[in-house]
C-alpha cells in the first residue's frame, strides 16, 4: 500500500502533461462561443462621441454587421486598427465599436488621430456587454447577422487573411440571406 503512494505524484504528473501537450494544439482565436446563433446581449450604452446619448440593440439591427471590441490600452486592436480603416472605406459592412473598459478621452483621441472605421461606437467602461458577450480580451469581434442573431466570433486581430479565409465569406453568405428574407 505505502509503494502505491508513492506512484500517485507520478499518474498527477502525467496527466497535467498530457493536458498541458494537448492544449499546444488548440487555437485560441477559435474559441467556442455560448452565444453563437443567439440575439446580441441586450445593452443600453453611452455612445463614445456623445454621452447623453444612449445607444441599445435596436441601433445595430438591421442589416448585416461586424461588433469590434477594442481599446486604447490593447496593443493587438492598434495593429487591427489599420485594417478596419480599410475595410470601413470599402463599405462592406458597418462595423460597431465597442470601447472595452477605455477612458473616453483616450479613446476619442485615438480614434481622431488615427481614424474612426465605427458607425457608432459604444462606450462599455464597466465592460459590463463584453463581460455579457462572454470577451476574454481584446480585440474580439463577433459576425451579427440583420436580425441581432451572433453568427461567429473571431478572437483576436483581423487582418486581410483572416478577413479574406474566414470573415468575408461568412459575411456574404449572411447578406445574401438577408436579401433573400427581404424578398418574401
Amino acid at each position: 500500500m505505502k509503494k502505491l503512494i508513492l506512484f500517485i505524484p507520478l499518474a498527477v504528473f502525467l496527466v497535467m502533461g498530457v493536458l498541458l501537450y494537448r492544449g499546444l494544439f488548440l487555437n485560441p482565436q477559435k474559441l467556442d462561443s455560448a452565444l453563437e446563433g443567439k440575439p446580441v446581449p441586450h445593452f443600453q450604452l453611452q455612445d463614445l462621441d456623445s454621452p447623453d446619448e444612449l445607444l441599445t440593440n435596436d441601433d445595430i439591427q438591421g442589416q448585416v454587421a461586424l461588433l469590434n471590441v477594442w481599446g486604447t490600452w490593447c496593443p493587438s486592436c492598434m495593429y487591427e486598427h489599420p485594417f478596419l480603416m480599410r475595410l470601413a472605406k470599402q463599405n462592406i459592412l458597418p462595423i460597431y465599436g465597442i470601447n472595452y473598459r477605455d477612458e473616453r478621452e483616450a479613446a476619442i483621441k485615438l480614434l481622431a488621430k488615427d481614424g474612426n472605421p465605427y458607425v457608432l461606437n459604444l462606450f462599455d467602461d464597466k465592460g459590463r456587454l463584453g463581460l455579457d458577450l462572454g470577451v476574454y480580451g481584446a480585440p474580439e469581434s463577433f459576425l451579427v447577422d440583420h436580425k441581432g442573431i451572433i453568427r461567429f466570433r473571431f478572437a483576436g486581430p483581423i487582418d486581410n487573411q483572416v478577413w479574406t479565409d474566414t470573415l468575408l465569406p461568412m459575411v456574404k453568405r449572411l447578406q445574401a440571406e438577408a436579401k433573400e428574407a427581404q424578398r418574401l
